[in-house]
């Protein structure tokens, strides 16, 4: 990382944290489905309470703990005064890539999905292996993506039927202007994925930003997809809602951050307004970071042409985990997913 980017990281931050107010949620959402992972806490809990108030028809609540997500439900139902119908808890744990697969099967059934907010995510302090990857890599990075990747298909059929642009919005972190580039270098023997799981040369300090950094190369190389297919467009873009109180560091015990969050955390409901200013973003907003409600340029990691080599090597690495995971999902689905056949030769 160079001194550059973490200064505008950390500058950006205490800048939006302290000076900045985010705009309030406006709009009309009438008729619309709507997915939030991880929402029953949080900014994915005050995301779904936003978007309850603007019009939501059927919210899909994607929690790990059912009984943690009914309560949840019903103290969003009582605060928006919507009715029980508007509002189902279904399961999902995103260190399950059979619990990502099945939840995705149900979703194909609804009558139409308009926005896929994937908001869950972790923050770990040790290094454990969750399916094949290093848990922070699994949870944030492949199970996201691995979603995304089987809902296209009905994001973009509901396109067709109602005449949408749908949208699928990842959270992000300005943490990763500060992520280290040493395990994402293409010529590491074995290839990026390989690389990561290399526990004895992880610093799991440096993990979640890498995450988000991944996220960001993720969302660039699906956008650069989506806009080349010839299927209904699908908007992807990743929103930095900033340092907020949140259950987010909840596997952590770093003292530094729960300090930290204390004294310049934004409250989660104003966290969450980031969210949902990205979910109802138009097509400018396709591919892009978003920053207090506005598109923001990443860091130079991203775009530099080291940034672009990278992003390449890694999204022909994720292709070819996610066809590993769900035989088809890109192969027997490329016209859907607008994959070029470059990225599927791998």
């Amino acid at each position: 990382m160079s001194i550059f980017s973490t200064l505008e990281g950390v500058s950006s931050t205490v800048f939006s944290n302290i000076f900045i107010q985010l705009p309030y949620p406006e709009g009309d959402l009438s008729g619309q489905t709507v997915i939030v992972t991880g929402s029953n806490q949080g900014l994915g809990f005050e995301a779904s309470r936003h978007l309850l108030r603007l019009g939501v028809e059927k919210l899909i609540m994607a929690v790990r703990n059912l009984k943690k997500g009914e309560a949840a439900r019903q103290e969003l139902l009582q605060s928006t005064s919507r009715e029980e119908s508007s509002v189902e808890v279904w399961p999902l744990d995103m260190d399950s890539y059979v619990s990502v697969k099945s939840f995705a099967s149900r979703a194909a059934a609804l009558p139409r999905l308009d926005v896929l907010l994937a908001n869950a995510g972790l923050i770990a302090n040790t290094f454990t292996v969750s399916e094949e990857d290093e848990r922070t890599i699994t949870v944030n990075v492949v199970s996201t993506f691995l979603l995304v990747a089987l809902l296209v298909p009905k994001l973009q059929e509901s396109a067709s039927k109602f005449n949408i642009t749908p949208r699928i919005t990842i959270p992000n972190s300005a943490l990763h202007y500060i992520a280290s580039l040493e395990q994402l270098d293409p010529q590491n023997e074995g290839g990026i994925f390989e690389s990561l799981n290399n526990k004895e040369a992880t610093n799991m300090a440096g993990r979640y930003p890498l995450s988000k950094l991944l996220v960001l190369f993720g969302v660039r190389a699906f956008a650069d997809q989506f806009a080349q297919s010839k299927a209904p467009l699908v908007i992807i873009n990743t929103p930095n809602p900033s340092f907020c109180k949140s259950q987010l560091a909840r596997e952590t015990d770093n003292v530094g951050l729960r300090v930290g969050e204390k004294l310049l955390a934004r409250s989660t409901e104003m966290g969450s307004r980031a969210l949902v200013h990205a979910v109802m973003a138009d097509e400018k907003s396709n591919g892009q970071y978003l920053t207090n409600c506005h598109i923001h340029s990443p860091s130079c990691i991203v775009t530099n042409g080291k940034g672009v080599l990278i992003q390449e090597a890694f999204f022909k690495e994720l292709v070819t985990k996610l066809e590993k995971i769900a035989p088809g999902v890109t192969s027997a689905q490329s016209s859907s997913l607008g994959l070029s056949r470059k990225n599927q030769d791998v």
